[in-house]
């Protein structure tokens, strides 16, 4: 049987340990590499290209918010795992706008953490029970309408990043940003970048000021 490839991104190195020994044990994965941040998540990612990637939120450097975004940019088929102490909606709707086929909490047991890998591993989407009422009533509104370049760029511009520096980290012109700005200012009805990182942060684009 062939065993399905992990990355463990935390910044907790006892949480790494605990979670690789539990999931080598059952036979069926490999813990390829772990990172304490989201840049090093990035690397690892692009380097390996892991099945699958348990993902933190809160890490220095870059959240995993952005991490998630970043990787599945470049390697769409890879899962990743949200798993997080956090329980607000910001946090779930924002991994999973990012592109993230599940969302646990820390405290769920190991047979619900493999529960969720499994899901994710066979392109489903897992939530733990205790936070899918987060999720109940959503309806799409005209983040919908974004294309997944005008929802990067979004972000980008909610970061505070210029269209210069937009167009040096996408490795576009600044001519292409500019053009997918006025479309996200035209799709979403807001015309300053202050309405904008409001509308991000409210719809979980970007996780709130610690």
């Amino acid at each position: 049987m062939n065993k399905k490839t992990i990355i463990i991104v935390d910044d907790h190195r006892v949480f790494h340990h605990g979670i690789s020994q539990a999931l080598e044990a059952t036979g069926e994965f490999t813990v390829t590499a772990r990172a304490a941040n989201g840049i090093q998540a990035v690397s690892l990612a692009e380097k390996s290209v892991p099945d699958l990637i348990l993902m933190d939120i809160s890490m220095p450097d870059l959240n995993g918010m952005e991490a998630t975004r970043r990787i599945l940019a470049i390697h769409p088929k890879i899962r990743i795992i949200a798993l997080s102490m956090h329980t607000e909606k910001i946090y779930v709707k924002g991994m999973l706008n990012a592109g993230a086929s599940g969302y646990v909490l820390k405290s769920c047991s190991f047979k619900e953490l493999l529960t969720a890998i499994k899901a994710g591993l066979d392109g489903h989407v897992y939530v733990s029970p205790e936070i899918t009422h987060l999720l109940v009533g959503d309806s799409p509104d005209r983040l919908s309408c974004l294309t997944p370049r005008e929802k990067q760029i979004l972000v980008y511009i909610a970061e505070g990043h210029s269209t210069r520096e937009t167009a040096e980290i996408l490795k576009l012109s600044a001519k292409t940003i500019d053009i997918h700005r006025r479309n996200l200012r035209s799709k979403l009805g807001i015309q300053t970048v202050a309405g904008l990182t409001r509308y991000a942060l409210a719809k979980g684009l970007i996780p709130p000021a610690p």
